[in-house]
C-alpha cells in the first residue's frame, strides 16, 4: 500500500475526541507533578524509584506522552495518592486508542503494527530513527519541515512520536536493532545543545538490554543499501513486514520475497557497521569532542 500525506492537519472525524484526551492527560500530568513536588522528589528521583527514566516522567507531566496505567499505579502507590491515579487507568486505556489519530493517515497502519512488534530492525541513512528521537529533536524535525506545518500539528506529531517510545517500557520489550549512518550522527540538527541531548539519548537507548545500536562508518568502500532507509518489523503472531518512507510517501511491504530481500540486505548492513560497543564508544567520542 502507498499513500502520500497532505498538509498533515486532521480533519473531520480524525480530530473527534482528541481535545478531551489531551485534557485528560494534562490533568493527570499535573496531578503527578503536584504529588511528586509534595513528596520533595525530582523527576529523576521519582523515575528511579518506580523504574522509569527522567525523560519519561517529564514528558508525562507535560502531557507529551501517554501516562501508562502501570506508571499511574506505581506513582499513586509510592506517593500515596489515595487511589486517584490508579482509578484513572481504565480511562487512559480507552483514551490511548482515540489518541492514535494524531498520526498522519498514511502512517497509521505501520504505527499499529509497531505497537505490537516483537522484533524491529531499523536502517536509517538520513535521520535519527523516530523511535529514538528526543522531544527537542522531534520538534526541530517537524517544526522545520517544508511546506510548514501549523503549530498545533507540530505539537500533535511530536507527542505521537514520543508516545511510540513506550514500546521500550512494556514487558517483554521488542528486540530492536538500529543501524545508523555516521553522517546522520554528525549533523547537529537544531544546534549543538539539541544534538548533544540527542546523542546522549542514543547512548541510553543503546544500553538497554533489548536494544542493539550500530553505526555504519562513512569511510566504508562498499554499501549494500544505497536505495535508502527501511524498517523490518515482526508483529506478534504475524509474518515479518517491511516499511519504506520517502518524501512522505509510504509503503508497507508484505510480499515474502520482497521482505526477504530487505532482510538479507539489512544483514549485510549490520556486518559492515561497527559493533554495538564500538558504536557507543564513537558516540561518546563525538560528545567529548565538543
Amino acid at each position: 500500500m502507498a499513500a502520500q500525506s497532505g498538509a498533515g492537519v486532521p480533519t473531520g472525524g480524525e480530530a473527534e475526541g482528541t481535545d478531551e484526551v489531551a485534557d485528560l492527560f494534562r490533568a493527570l500530568g499535573r496531578q503527578i507533578k503536584v504529588a511528586r513536588e509534595r513528596a520533595g522528589l525530582s523527576q529523576k528521583e521519582l523515575g528511579d524509584r518506580i523504574g522509569y527514566g527522567e525523560e519519561t516522567i517529564s514528558s508525562v507531566e507535560r502531557a507529551r506522552r501517554t501516562p501508562q496505567p502501570e506508571l499511574l499505579v506505581a506513582v499513586g502507590r509510592l506517593l500515596d495518592c489515595g487511589g486517584l491515579l490508579a482509578s484513572a487507568a481504565e480511562d487512559v486505556e480507552r483514551a490511548k486508542t482515540r489518541r492514535r489519530v494524531r498520526h498522519p493517515e498514511w502512517f497509521r497502519d505501520y504505527a499499529r503494527l509497531e505497537a505490537e512488534a516483537v522484533e524491529l530492525h531499523d536502517y536509517s541513512s538520513l535521520a535519527i530513527p523516530g523511535l529514538l528521537q528526543t522531544e527537542a529533536h522531534a520538534h526541530v524535525v517537524f517544526g522545520t519541515r517544508k511546506p510548514l506545518l501549523d503549530e498545533a500539528t507540530v505539537e500533535q506529531r511530536v507527542a505521537a512520536r514520543l508516545d511510540r517510545q513506550q514500546i521500550f517500557d512494556r514487558w517483554p520489550p521488542p528486540f530492536a536493532t538500529f543501524t545508523i549512518e555516521e553522517s546522520v550522527l554528525r549533523r547537529p540538527l537544531g544546534g549543538w545543545h539539541v544534538h548533544r541531548e540527542q546523542l546522549g539519548a542514543l547512548l541510553k537507548f543503546g544500553k538497554l538490554r533489548s536494544v542493539e545500536l550500530q553505526v555504519l562508518p562513512t569511510e566504508r568502500k562498499e554499501h549494500p543499501s544505497l536505495g535508502g532507509p527501511f524498517i523490518l518489523l515482526t508483529p506478534k503472531g504475524k509474518p515479518q513486514v517491511a516499511y519504506l518512507e520517502v518524501q512522505h510517501v509510504s509503503r508497507l511491504i508484505t510480499d515474502p520475497d520482497e521482505v526477504r530481500i530487505l532482510a538479507a540486505r539489512y544483514g549485510s548492513i549490520r556486518a559492515q557497521a561497527l559493533t554495538p560497543e564500538e558504536s557507543l564508544a564513537l558516540i561518546e567520542k563525538m560528545l567529548g569532542d565538543r
